[in-house]
């Protein structure tokens, strides 16, 4: 018998974001994140695809109760695809790992109407320092594709509804990635 896990590439690695308590580091191999957005929410957001010669870090996580309804509530804009054979990790117990995605043809790439909220940028961000460090956050980086994405500051009054407080140090760090990634933040 296999336990229920996701793998969880973007808000999710962010602990304080959720209650999932049988959460560990893990990778998946063949999978990149990007920026995306569908007309089921006004802002763009993470996704997953596959990408060959490209591994991504997040956290695998039990589902509740090996029930997915309310996770796949909060992820309603996405789909499941069973990756358990793509993911290294240190869970001791047998498991199928599903990743969520919005699948080609249901997604848009960003714009001013619809940009990456800075707040939600900022959880991200935050969660792959506390995991993986400063290295774990250049590689968020360099693995996520679509930093053209406009980048809207919500900063001073969040829409993320699971913003964060960060510190001046982790404020500056994204700061100093977004500059790197030659990102362009709106007001």
């Amino acid at each position: 018998m296999t336990d229920p896990f996701f793998f969880g590439y973007g808000s999710l690695v962010n602990r304080a974001t959720h209650v999932f308590s049988d959460a560990h580091p893990a990778t998946l191999t063949g999978w990149r994140r990007v920026w995306r957005h569908t007309r089921l929410r006004p802002v763009a957001f993470l996704t997953a695809e596959p990408a060959d010669g490209v591994e991504i870090e997040g956290l695998v996580a039990h589902v509740p109760g090996d029930d997915w309804v309310a996770l796949d509530e909060r992820e309603a804009a996405y789909d499941r695809s069973v990756v358990t054979d793509r993911v290294g990790h240190a869970v001791p117990r047998p498991i199928e790992v599903q990743v969520y995605s919005i699948p080609s043809g249901k997604h848009g790439v960003p714009d001013d109407s619809h940009p990456v909220l800075l707040s939600y940028l900022d959880v991200v961000v935050q969660g792959y320092l506390r995991e993986f460090g400063e290295a774990g956050v250049a590689r968020f980086f360099h693995t996520t594709g679509g930093w053209d994405a406009p980048i809207r500051d919500d900063r001073a009054a969040p829409v993320y509804p699971r913003h964060q407080t960060l510190s001046p140090d982790e404020r500056a760090l994204v700061n100093d990635w977004l500059r790197e990634v030659d990102a362009r933040v709106i007001a």
